[in-house]
């Protein structure tokens, strides 16, 4: 029987119920070894919350926000690699070097007034000039321009659509007025401020850029009227930090890797995205220790340029060799984990939802299982997630290196199953605040994050004890009792030979 198959049985009991209370959940003991039982029962929210704390202080002192190549940035790595180091981790920061698009034009330009278009990260630039067309209001609802129905009723051949965020990705939008023939997608803000640092994930079909809140109201009331799109750049070449740290103690071949993107977006401080990640990583380290008592060694990674593309663990990934890629066990992923409108979400590493990119390489499903072990003895339900591609899982799984993680969810819009299960507001975004301004110390689910908190210290230690399940390399004890093994039937033999020599 599957993990997924198991926790449909939980599940089912855990739909009758409301909502699990933190002191309700935390009274169970999932089954597990020692160390992991132990490390999570350390871990406390109030513990994580400290070091939000320090990221919203960091960014209020650097601008409002603690972007890639910002001193916001260099200030969360001075902060994360010193508290290591003072724990005595073994710590380096390697520098990456990587294209930075310096903008050359940003306007969408309607009866001769100038509104700024910041072109999304994987959209194709516009030529010289740029693209025009009349502009086409796709209609707003929950979930604007999310379904090939919404483009019918207008004749979208050669104009400029304009979609609202919220309800689905980016991509899907932009794809969406791709084939209702658009030439071009303006999304506009669904919270106040300009939309950027934003991805349509893949390479996309047309140019697409986002607008603030105010102008796409304004440009609304303009459907019909002709606008031209102008958005190009060009790339200058930047370095920044990741931040590295590795136990002292266990196994170097059969690593055990845990990470969280560090970089926020320009827009605000990044407390849930991704400083719920990264501060519930760093506690779990500090409360590990530098010298634990592992089979294998944990290496803890902060990424930078996250924002920017996934760039500084696709960068990382790409330097290693193939051996030094063999020495990774497996790869752990924390971004957002304590959304305000949480879900609990675990990456699908077994593709038994059926959506998306499919299972992730081998091993995948055991981690996933994992997690869904231990929040199903805290009886808290959970669901499956895909690894769609957003977040710095990506090149791992692309080399072959399992995968798993949580989630508490981003823009998506939490629903009615979803909120009678877990509490919180249906058809509200799991994080109103995603990759906007209001993205502060206010933009938290304590009790998710307490709950996701304990879950990744219990399933990184438990693997920093075995990998068995996942990679077939058992623990120290097991080992031993093999060698041990081997080594009476060995003399007992050799005693045979003797025995049947001297006869």
């Amino acid at each position: 029987m599957s993990g997924r198959t198991k926790l449909a049985a939980v599940l089912a009991i855990s739909a009758l119920v409301a909502a699990p209370t933190a002191t309700a959940s935390a009274a169970a003991e999932p089954a597990g070894p020692a160390l992991a039982k132990k490390l999570a029962k350390k871990m406390t929210v109030e513990g994580v919350n400290r070091h939000l704390i320090a990221f919203q202080r960091i960014a209020d002192r650097n601008g409002g926000n603690r972007a890639a190549l910002t001193p916001g940035y260099d200030a969360s790595v001075d902060y994360v690699a010193g508290k290591l180091r003072d724990e005595g981790f073994i710590v380096t920061t390697p520098n990456f070097s990587f294209d930075v698009p310096v903008t050359d034009a940003e306007t969408a330009r309607v009866d001769g007034v100038n509104y700024q278009a910041l072109v999304l990260t994987a959209s194709p630039q516009t030529p010289v000039g740029g693209v025009t067309g009349p502009l086409r209001v796709v209609p707003e609802d929950a979930t604007t321009g999310c379904e090939a129905t919404d483009f019918a009723g207008q004749d979208f051949a050669g104009t400029v659509a304009l979609i609202r965020r919220g309800g689905c990705t980016f991509e899907q939008k932009h794809l969406n007025a791709f084939a209702a023939g658009a030439i071009a997608v303006l999304v506009s803000n669904n919270t106040a401020g300009p939309l950027a640092n934003v991805t349509l994930t893949n390479p996309g079909k047309i140019p697409t850029g986002g607008i603030s809140q105010a102008d796409g109201t304004t440009l609304a009331g303009k459907a019909g009227a002709a606008v031209t799109v102008d958005m190009r750049y060009h790339n200058e070449t930047r370095t920044q930090r990741n931040v590295i740290a590795e136990t002292r103690t266990g196994r170097k071949n059969n690593v055990v890797m845990a990470g969280a993107h560090l970089d926020s977006v320009e827009l605000g401080a990044g407390i849930n995205d991704n400083g719920t990640g990264s501060a519930a990583l760093l506690e779990t380290a500090l409360k590990l220790g530098s010298r634990p008592k592992v089979d294998n060694a944990i290496r803890f990674a902060w990424w930078g340029a996250e924002e920017r593309g996934l760039i500084g663990s696709e960068e990382w990934v790409r330097s290693l060799t193939f051996e030094q890629q063999l020495d990774i066990a497996l790869y752990l992923n924390f971004d957002m984990v304590g959304s305000p409108n949480a879900a609990y979400f675990i990456y699908d590493g077994d593709n038994s939802d059926g959506v998306g990119a499919g299972a992730g390489p081998y091993g995948s499903a055991q981690i996933e299982k994992a997690f869904a072990d231990y929040f199903a003895a805290k009886g808290v339900p959970t669901e499956g997630t895909d690894f769609s591609g957003r977040s710095d899982y990506g090149e791992f799984i692309a080399q072959g290196i399992p995968a798993g993680g949580l989630f508490t969810g981003a823009e998506g819009l939490k629903t009615a199953a979803q909120a009678a299960k877990w509490g919180g507001t249906a058809g509200v975004a799991y994080d109103p605040c995603y990759h906007s301004a209001c993205d502060n110390l206010g933009n938290v689910d304590r009790v998710a994050l307490g709950r996701n908190a304990g879950a990744i210290a219990f399933v990184t230690a438990a693997y920093g004890v075995s990998t068995e399940d996942v990679n077939g390399v058992p623990p120290r004890s097991q080992r031993a009792e093999a060698r041990s093994s081997a080594a009476l039937m060995k003399s007992a033999a050799h005693d045979d030979h003797n025995h049947l020599a001297a006869s």
